[in-house]
């Protein structure tokens, strides 16, 4: 892949980071439950590190034509309290939220699977791998918290 093609790559998957970020933090504001609301401004918060993270890349690729040594961020740990979904006033509407979250999720791996295949640096080739596999686990969590907010009415999630 070209220096011109990766970097027109990196920019756009930074983009699709600045959307994802913002929108959690939307999200985070829209939701009143606290599980659920933090569920969100960690979602955001690692999408902030992520966007950095392209950043750095960017700025490294047009000065030295070098990838970033990226080491990842594991998701922190959920509350361990759960709270009844009927607290949520607005269920169906955090309902389409989550759903639109694990699209943008699914989107972002998809994209840094691809970006990972036609990258022949190793570092590079293993920094885009470890983004796919964390926005892999971010679609695990949302899927997850979907399912048990409409199958057990509480706002739930694990760290895979």
């Amino acid at each position: 892949m070209s220096t011109t093609n990766l970097l027109e790559a990196v920019r756009v998957v930074k983009e699709n980071e600045r959307i994802a970020l913002e929108s959690y933090a939307d999200a985070a504001k829209a939701i009143s439950n606290p599980v659920g609301k933090e569920l969100f401004k960690q979602l955001s918060a690692f999408e902030t590190f992520h966007y950095e993270q392209l950043t750095a890349l960017e700025k490294s690729l047009q000065e030295k034509g070098q990838f970033i040594d990226y080491e990842g961020k594991d998701f922190p740990l959920p509350p361990i309290f759960a709270i009844e979904a009927a607290q949520e006033p607005q269920r169906k509407s955090i309902m389409k939220i989550i759903s639109e979250a694990i699209k943008l999720e699914r989107t972002a791996e998809k994209s840094y699977a691809g970006l990972a295949a036609k990258i022949a640096d190793p570092q590079g080739h293993q920094m885009f791998v470890r983004l796919a596999e964390e926005e892999y686990k971010h679609s695990r969590i949302l899927t997850e918290a979907y399912w048990t907010l409409t199958n057990l009415g509480v706002w739930k999630w694990s760290r895979p």
